[in-house]
């Protein structure tokens, strides 16, 4: 693979050695690596939040990209890591849940536990396999090594339930899927879903309810709304997401992530 994309997703942060450890391992085995720093800033963790990220950019890079997803409370433990290939891709990650969104859109070719020592650094303990074992595996699987050699096959991997938005006769369903960093709410509910609500034969004003929140304003940009107003607009990712322009709709709000969010015709209720 000739200057091979490897893209890394930690919640490591950027002040200790961690993440530049995982650099220098990879450069050592494949030079020619062209390394990407999706975050390291995924809440300590977090597994969903580091699970919706991935999710969120991963469909932007080229075909052929190793993902190396490091968000791992049970590092150390017996949980396998795995690698996995799709259709376009390869992941490397602990089997915790980190890769439920990916893998729910798109579905795995082949899972492999990540097992052969052959690939592996010899680590002074049981605390950093990022750098010990998935890295290492990164980097020698970019020089073309056959998947079989790594260790192996598995038939399942953990993932966590994705909820999916629902349509009514006169209304949609949803849930929140993170709050970025900028306070906006980024919901499940696609926008051609909206679309075809607004579009339906029932009559009404469109109304946008999470938490105690009610807004009847939908724009198609930041800018189209008035300073500090809480609105909903079609999304960078085709999902509806709620914001305030210029602040933050999670300040005001404070719903967290999970959350139920509805879009209905249904008059206000007060």
């Amino acid at each position: 693979m000739k200057a091979p994309v490897i893209a890394l997703l930690t919640d490591y942060g950027d002040q200790d050695f961690f993440a530049a450890s995982l650099k220098a391992v990879i450069l050592s085995i494949q030079p020619e690596a062209k390394i990407v720093d999706i975050t390291h800033a995924v809440r300590s963790f977090d597994v969903r939040e580091g699970s919706f990220v991935l999710f969120g950019c991963c469909r932007f890079f080229p075909p052929g990209t190793i993902f190396v997803v490091v968000v791992d409370p049970g590092v150390g433990t017996s949980r396998p890591i795995l690698l996995v290939k799709t259709k376009k891709y390869f992941f490397i990650a602990p089997d915790n849940g980190v890769l439920s969104h990916v893998l729910d859109a798109d579905k795995p070719e082949r899972i492999i536990r990540l097992s052969n020592e052959k690939f592996f650094l010899a680590g002074p303990g049981r605390t950093f396999e990022g750098r010990d074992k998935m890295v290492p595996a990164a980097a020698w699987l970019s020089h073309g090594c056959a998947l079989e050699e790594f260790g192996p096959p598995l038939r399942s991997f953990k993932r966590f339930k994705i909820s999916k938005p629902r349509f009514f006769r006169d209304s949609i369903v949803g849930h929140v899927l993170s709050i970025d960093k900028f306070g906006n709410y980024i919901t499940d509910i696609p926008s051609e879903m909206v679309s075809k609500l607004l579009e339906s034969e029932r009559k009404g004003e469109p109304v946008l309810r999470l938490g105690k929140a009610v807004t009847t304003s939908f724009r198609k940009t930041f800018a189209s709304s008035k300073k500090g107003e809480l609105f909903y607009l079609p999304g960078s990712l085709g999902t509806i997401e709620i914001a305030r322009r210029e602040a933050s709709a999670y300040a005001v709000l404070k719903v967290k992530q999970g959350a139920r969010v509805e879009i209905s015709l249904k008059s206000r209720r007060t």
